[in-house]
């Protein structure tokens, strides 16, 4: 099982280092509901100790599916697929996805996944509290005084 590397860490950030796409699917984790090891998914949010949302990398191999329909209690998702081809189903609406597309769903949204394909599905999946954004875009950024070191 591989694990994320710490690459900075200060009062104010925390960065870590996954590694290439291509590798995620050596990462692991052990779904504490299902008592079962899923190969290809990592997920962020303790490890970045972030207090607003949970993200994760998720690669499912060819001609595989998630093993299970799911919802959110308060979580919507966002899923970004990044590599390879498969298909979505949200309630009764079932689309394809690929490369490029990206899916919100609401907590109730009943929801699962599969990979039709011969290669892996690759994602990112974004859980935020719903209603918890309270502007878009640059909104909530302001100029900020301070050394700038990059050279």
């Amino acid at each position: 099982m591989k694990n994320a590397e710490i690459i900075s860490e200060g009062n104010n950030h925390i960065a870590i280092e996954l590694g290439k796409i291509d590798e995620l699917i050596d990462y692991s984790y052990m779904h504490p509901k299902r008592n079962q090891e899923v190969r290809g998914k990592v997920f962020l949010g303790e490890i970045l100790k972030s207090s607003c949302a949970e993200i994760s990398f998720t690669v499912i191999p060819p001609h595989t599916s998630m093993p299970f329909m799911h919802q959110h209690k308060m979580h919507e998702e966002v899923y970004i697929f990044l590599k390879g081809s498969g298909q979505f189903q949200v309630d009764h609406s079932v689309f394809d996805v690929s490369e490029g597309s990206v899916i919100r769903i609401s907590p109730e949204g009943k929801r699962i996944y599969r990979n039709n394909s011969d290669n892996y599905l690759t994602f990112i999946c974004i859980q935020n509290h719903i209603n918890s954004i309270k502007n878009y875009n640059v909104e909530d950024g302001y100029l900020a005084e301070g050394e700038i070191l990059l050279k």
